[in-house]
């Protein structure tokens, strides 16, 4: 009888044991798995793991914090092990916790602590970053009147720019942050942003632009980490340059700076362009002037005799 009880102890400390390392541990998904993921849930948050001891860590914390967010978004929590598709949001962190909103990531960068995690993911369940166009730009932000919609940060971009892309995940990290405070909006600078990328001379993307009280900002710092960007926008920016915010251009003026900007983007097709209609210009030329026969030494003697002739 007391062997059968110790057995039955046994076996209830190691079912106690299994659902304790179960409920500290995500389920692990491939990259396939992942990207599938992704595509289909409204919430999926996703621990890229390195399996150190931070890692762990991070990941008995949101084990902790999966029941609650499933119960209130329906949210998937996973985890993927030395995947490559972490440095498409942050590569210098590690580990990383991307948090995906209808497809649009945010990344969490504070402490592994239950509490501050549940909060932050659940204050980052919706998109901060704001798509302004050609059309709504000036009427959201209203940077020339300086009136009463806040600052902004402004990130413009290129469908074909991957810097940009990786950059993206960040941008949207310090809108969450400062919700509230700081507005942050993308223009797309290569289809329906193209003339307010025009009117504030942006050249080579990404181009970020802080707006604030009239004046604007340009980042030109070479560190895009998020610490780096959220410093720049509560109080960096005054180490920057200030410059005056333009107007929107007239359709003349647009037509000019966007020639100027064809120019610069593409210099050798514009001296193609240029460069082709003189040369073929030229080669005309040439060959008119190889057409005309000189008169030859005999016909000009000819015609000397000829006139000696009359003069007798």
């Amino acid at each position: 009888m007391k062997l059968l009880h110790k057995l039955l102890y046994s076996l209830l400390l190691i079912l106690l044991s299994s659902n304790l390392i179960d409920s500290q541990s995500l389920e692990e998904v491939t990259d396939d798995e992942l990207v599938k993921l992704i595509g289909q849930e409204q919430y999926v948050l996703v621990l890229f793991s390195d399996e150190s001891d931070a890692s762990h860590e991070m990941e008995t914390e949101l084990a902790s914090v999966r029941e609650d967010l499933v119960e209130t978004i329906n949210a998937w929590v996973v985890k993927a092990i030395k995947s490559p598709l972490k440095d498409q949001f942050n590569p210098q962190a590690e580990p990383q916790v991307v948090f995906f909103r209808k497809g649009f990531p945010v990344l969490y960068t504070g402490p592994a602590d239950e509490e501050i995690l549940l909060e932050t993911l659940m204050a980052y369940r919706d998109r901060a970053v704001k798509d302004l166009t050609d059309v709504s730009f000036e009427h959201l932000t209203q940077v020339a009147t300086g009136a009463t919609t806040g600052d902004w940060l402004v990130m413009f971009f290129k469908d074909d720019c991957k810097e940009c892309e990786l950059l993206q995940a960040r941008i949207e990290t310090i809108a969450c942050k400062n919700r509230g405070r700081i507005n942050v909006a993308a223009v797309n600078k290569g289809t329906h942003g193209a003339v307010t990328a025009r009117r504030f001379e942006v050249g080579a993307v990404p181009a970020l632009i802080f707006f604030r009280l009239g004046k604007m900002y340009h980042y030109t710092l070479e560190k895009f980490d998020v610490d780096s960007l959220d410093s720049f926008v509560n109080g960096w920016y005054k180490n920057m340059p200030s410059h005056s915010i333009p107007l929107p251009k007239t359709p003349f003026d647009d037509a000019i700076q966007m020639c100027v900007d064809y120019i610069r983007d593409y210099p050798l097709i514009c001296a193609l362009v240029v460069g082709l209609p003189i040369l073929l210009l030229l080669a005309f030329i040439w060959l008119t002037a190889s057409d005309v026969k000189p008169k030859s030494k005999k016909t000009k003697k000819k015609k000397v005799d000829k006139e000696k002739e009359k003069d007798k």
